[in-house]
């Protein structure tokens, strides 16, 4: 399993990014997760608004955080 928060390093990004480590952690599940500033890699998914999560490819949250139920229950769900 392969999680990426997109986002060009705004506060929103950070928040999804410290969120899904925090889920992670709690649940202790050992997952890589990869935050991708550069525009041309966020361009490339397809995205236009931040933060975006990508769960193995998959483009689940786009342009909002999440809250903290729903980004744990996605991740679960995906594992």
């Amino acid at each position: 399993m392969n999680i990426k928060v997109l986002g060009t390093g705004c506060k929103k990004c950070d928040q999804v990014y410290d969120l899904v480590l925090e889920i992670l952690q709690e649940e202790t599940l050992t997952i890589q997760v990869d935050k991708v500033e550069d525009l041309k890699s966020i361009v490339a998914y397809g995205v236009m608004s931040t933060p975006t999560l990508v769960i193995n490819g998959e483009i689940l949250f786009k342009g909002k955080v999440p809250s903290k139920k729903k980004l744990k229950e996605t991740i679960i769900a995906r594992v």
